[in-house]
């Protein structure tokens, strides 16, 4: 089964899609916006104090960058991971789970840091500027986790599944390091757990028209150690039952499962096809890739007797 058409096509600048280029124009223009205009933060990041009636920073908090090291970052990862994951997903759904991702990560943000605020009574939770775009690229994290699980990073030799992990690790020991984890730890976890959320239950696949990826190698357990999924497991499958049993009606109704268990082997078909595009288009990237630099050699080759 051949990876989803990119329908906003892709440019010969380092084989990066026009919606990655877009959005990235995007966190630029927004990071020289409250550059010039800082009293811009006011409105575009999410203040809690004043997200109603600025109710529209739980949109906008996400696509602006208040500092120069986090907008490269940001536009860099955008670039890099979005030609990776946009051809799988399409570009329509890839902009859909970005927009839902930073939507619910900012709406999580909001309530945490209220019930921070009725928690400690400390106004600073309250005026306290966040945005940034680093709840989505930590979805963009989990979208390779389920895309190519097992695929080994050449220079970490770290497999793709332990990204997501990994990152909210390092990110905690930073925090708790610097003792400045309020702007940014919060948006990083969430934008985890609601991607994988969206993924896990509410993505619909175009191939099999059902909701989800119920496969066992995408697992809330699998973003921990082997040896904590014992006790995770047991408390993931409550919450799952919490949040989740509606939808799972819904894909028992549709043919998912079958007397409260799954098809026979629905988990691993659907699993080995997503496991299979993800590798071939990260293939076709690196062939591509190889392609276009032996052309380039070629092209010199040629050229150096005529120069000469």
């Amino acid at each position: 089964m051949s990876a989803p058409a990119i329908s906003g096509g892709t440019s010969s600048f380092g084989g990066f899609t026009r919606l990655c280029k877009g959005l990235a124009v995007v966190l630029i223009g927004g990071h020289i916006v409250v550059q010039i205009l800082p009293s811009a933060v006011t409105y575009l990041a999410l203040i809690p104090a004043r997200t109603i009636p600025f109710a529209w920073n739980l949109i906008t908090a996400g696509y602006i960058e208040p500092s120069v090291h986090g907008v490269i970052i940001s536009t860099l990862g955008l670039l890099f991971i979005g030609k990776l994951l946009e051809p799988i997903w399409g570009s329509r759904e890839f902009l859909k789970f970005i927009f839902i991702v930073n939507f619910l990560t900012s709406l999580c943000v909001f309530v945490t840091v209220i019930s921070l605020y009725y928690t400690t009574r400390q106004e600073s939770y309250l005026y306290m500027p966040l945005s940034g775009f680093h709840g989505i690229l930590a979805g963009f994290l989990v979208g390779i986790k389920q895309i190519i699980p097992d695929q080994e990073l050449s220079i970490l030799r770290l497999k793709a599944k332990w990204l997501p992990s990994l990152t909210l690790l390092v990110s905690a020991i930073i925090s708790v390091s610097l003792g400045d984890s309020s702007t940014y730890l919060p948006t990083l976890i969430f934008g985890t757990y609601m991607s994988w959320i969206y993924l896990r239950y509410l993505q619909r696949k175009p191939e099999t028209k059902l909701k989800g990826d119920p496969s066992d190698e995408f697992a809330f357990s699998t973003f921990f150690p082997e040896f904590l999924r014992p006790v995770i497991d047991p408390v993931a499958s409550i919450f799952h039952r919490m949040l989740c049993g509606r939808s799972e009606t819904s894909n028992e109704a549709r043919g998912y499962t079958l007397g409260g268990a799954p098809l026979p082997g629905s988990d691993s078909i659907e699993a080995s096809r997503r496991r299979e595009r993800g590798a071939r288009a990260l293939e076709e990237r690196l062939a591509g890739e190889s392609l276009t630099a032996a052309k380039n050699a070629e092209e010199l080759s040629h050229d150096g007797p005529e120069n000469v």
